[in-house]
């Protein structure tokens, strides 16, 4: 899928720290790229860089209720999906969600500013393709999708004790 790993420990956020953003390409080897790059995360999507995509109004969703897996990832809280999910298509491509993920504050910023929270819905085609949808919160009224989610914990004890 992408190039996101689990257990994100190894680098940060901050702005300011030895782990942050302008320290990523320095972290490991395999992450060269982010120093080099010129529109990797976090992006701070300015006005001047905006362009409107004529032919992308062909944007379908069809999502379905179904059960996820919630994991805690350090750096953001995830819900991974098995197959049903749903889809969302772009110009006659489906792709599949495969798992939805919160960031806070927000990853991404627009024109400087920060929000209280990302979502990114991650969806990936058959052919291994990936497009995110990304969703910016500030503080206000109850998110539709939020209220909806519904957790339901399963505790195993260890039979062994």
């Amino acid at each position: 899928m992408s190039q996101e790993v689990e257990d994100q420990k190894e680098f940060d956020y901050n702005e300011e720290g030895k782990r942050g953003p302008s320290h990523w390409g320095d972290l490991k080897r395999e992450w060269h790229s982010c120093k080099a790059g010129l529109m990797q995360s976090p992006i701070d999507l300015l006005h001047e860089r905006v362009r409107i995509v004529p032919h992308f109004t062909n944007l379908k969703t069809e999502y379905k209720p179904s059960n996820a897996t919630l994991k805690n990832r350090g750096h953001d809280i995830m819900l991974k999906w098995g197959e049903g999910a749903g889809y969302m298509e772009v110009n006659g491509t489906r792709y599949f969600l495969k798992q939805f993920h919160w960031h806070s504050p927000s990853e991404h910023t627009i024109n400087g500013r920060r929000f209280a929270l990302e979502a990114h819905l991650v969806h990936q085609s058959p052919t291994g393709s990936v497009a995110v949808i990304g969703v910016l919160y500030k503080i206000g009224r109850p998110d539709y999708f939020l209220s909806k989610v519904n957790v339901q914990i399963s505790i195993f004890e260890d039979e062994t004790d």
